[in-house]
């Protein structure tokens, strides 16, 4: 079953080729659910775009449109209003059988793409010998979302999680390993490296003669020395393991097989400035190899340079960014990248697209999107810290996640046992933690607040998944099997009943919003507003004690569909649902 979106799209869209010609072929002819019922289900914007192109009057230019619009059996009102907005309401045959078409469907009309696509995301990318710390949680929470949305939408979807394992810090710690008779590093806890990590630069910063060893050890880890090479990836293994139970606490989908880190990438650079001399973009700048991307320029207006080699023969980030690309794009096939990066990073990444564009390395119908986010801030407004000033590791911000969950939950419902409290907690607690994050716009900054993303009103996890108990405890009350109705007629004779339905038509459209702009904050207002709709409804239409057995079969299947589209909409942004809380 075609999504309404596209539905009302796809007619558009010949309505206005019918109406000025082929070359208009195509236009978007910007279709968005109603703000305000009172102007409709739905809003068609192109004639305010389309008219300056025609040099035109745009309620004129909707007048034609409308004229030579077919929306029999789909729309019962079509509406002109303001200077050409076109103002639709859904039939309600349509509405009724949409809806009823909807429930047989196990996939809530959400179809696969139609062109599917390889599509490389790389994201979260925490470094080596050191915790993750609560700055990792908005690239991982945002870039498994981006994963799961492309997934289901059919394309084929490949992590790409760029460990920062590579580096001359790696020469200290292996030389620490080394002074401690190679004991130390053994134990599975990364905080115990740190600790470590921290002697071993106290050591490099009082000792010369350390310092000079790990100098040298630099060079015998990046010449392949055996030794050298097992003690690194000792630290390499530790540290992955500590990641990997993050992870899967979080409930993201990354995987040990999805890392391919900055080391995985030594062999390929001096192939890749070699490849950018042989593409003329190489130039010498006071001894080091650079590369001038086109369009940046410095605060003298002078070619801003990307070094790629350092005059001591060493690379940088831009250089393994580089062959990254190449390798995502050539050998794993790409033809969308996308970098969950931070804001602060955005021209790092528009210089490294721009160089791939001007070596010819990514050809213009290959995507290549930094999806860039802003910081998580304390209620001061500066970056989300610890009492005394410290970064916040992520694991004990999930601990916390639980353990306020956990009492928030004792307060609400005393009577679950404390074992089943402690993991619905734990689900709740994380999935809050997520949905803040997830639930604002990743461009910007958001101000982490503890009462607010646990709060059991307005747009957070806890008030999505309750309405999901909600509806699946009036089952249980009733002694009800929703999937036994599936089938049933439906009836939309009050008001929050259409609503409701209206807004259950909209997933399928919200979801291709999302793969197309990356912004899962689009899916969680999608959410809210559909749970917020089905609390209307649910306070205004009985369903176990409705007028009739027709009545109550068919606001069963509407609570169904409501549940199956929050726990699909929930899952694509990573949070679990939960049976009672």
């Amino acid at each position: 079953m075609p999504a309404i979106d596209q539905i009302l799209t796809e007619r558009f869209q010949a309505a206005i080729v019918r109406a000025f010609g082929g070359e208009h072929a195509g236009v978007d002819p910007l279709i968005r659910p109603s703000a305000n019922v009172k102007f409709g289900d739905y809003q068609a914007n192109v004639a305010m775009g389309l008219a300056k192109k025609l040099k035109r009057k745009p309620r004129d230019v909707a007048g034609e449109i409308v004229a030579a619009l077919d929306l029999d059996g789909v729309c019962d009102g079509i509406e002109i209003a303001g200077p050409g907005f076109v103002n639709l309401t859904l039939a309600g045959s349509y509405l009724v059988d949409a809806v009823h078409r909807l429930a047989a469907d196990a996939s809530l009309g959400i179809v696969p793409a139609s062109d599917p696509v390889t599509v490389v995301v790389d994201y979260s990318s925490p470094n080596v010998a050191k915790d993750m710390h609560v700055g990792h949680l908005r690239s991982t929470v945002i870039g498994d979302c981006i994963c799961r949305v492309l997934g289901c939408l059919g394309h084929r979807v490949i992590r790409q999680n760029h460990l920062g394992d590579w580096g001359t810090q790696f020469g200290m710690l292996i030389e620490m390993l080394i002074l401690q008779g190679e004991g130390a590093g053994r134990d599975d806890s990364v905080s115990d490296l740190e600790s470590f990590y921290r002697q071993a630069k106290e050591k490099f910063d009082a000792d010369e003669a350390f310092a000079e060893r790990s100098r040298q050890r630099v060079v015998a880890l990046q010449s392949g020395d055996e030794q050298t090479r097992a003690l690194w990836r000792r630290l390499v293994d530790v540290s992955q393991s500590h990641f990997q139970k993050i992870y899967q606490r979080l409930g993201v989908l990354l995987e040990p097989e999805d890392v391919r880190p900055e080391s995985a990438y030594n062999d390929d650079l001096s192939a890749t400035v070699e490849a950018l001399d042989g593409a003329g973009q190489l130039h010498e700048s006071r001894g080091a190899r650079v590369v001038y991307p086109e369009g940046f320029t410095d605060r003298e207006d002078e070619p801003m340079a990307v070094i790629v080699q350092k005059t001591d023969g060493g690379y940088l980030y831009a250089t393994t960014d580089l062959a990254a690309a190449r390798y995502r794009m050539d050998v794993l096939g790409a033809s969308r990248v996308v970098y969950v990066i931070g804001a602060p990073q955005a021209q790092h990444m528009a210089m490294v697209f721009q160089i791939l564009r001007q070596c010819g390395w990514a050809p213009d119908e290959t995507r290549l999107e930094h999806v860039a986010f802003g910081s998580m801030l304390g209620s001061d407004r500066k970056p989300f810290r610890t009492r005394a000033g410290g970064t916040v590791k992520l694991v004990e911000l999930l601990d916390q996640a639980a353990q306020r969950a956990g009492s928030v939950l004792a307060e609400k419902n005393a009577d679950i046992p404390e074992g089943q409290r402690a993991a619905i907690a734990e689900c709740v607690g994380i999935g809050a933690l997520k949905y803040a994050d997830l639930s604002s716009d990743r461009i910007k900054d958001y101000v982490f607040d503890w009462d607010r993303m646990l709060a059991m009103e307005g747009n957070t996890a806890p008030y999505l998944i309750n309405a999901y108990v909600r509806i699946r405890s009036i089952f249980r009350k009733g002694g009800v099997d929703p999937s036994a109705l599936a089938r049933q007629p439906v009836e939309l004779s009050a008001p929050a009943e259409r609503a409701l339905a209206v807004s259950l038509l909209q997933l399928p459209g919200v979801i291709d919003s999302v793969a197309q702009s990356l912004e899962p904050h689009r899916l969680c207002t999608y959410l809210y507003e559909l749970a917020s709709q089905f609390h209307q409804f649910y306070e205004q239409c009985p369903v176990l004690t409705a007028d009739s057995e027709a009545q109550r079969d068919s606001r069963v299947v509407l609570c169904d569909l409501v549940a199956r589209s929050l726990a699909t909409g929930l899952d694509l942004l990573g949070i679990q649902v939960v049976e009672q809380m």
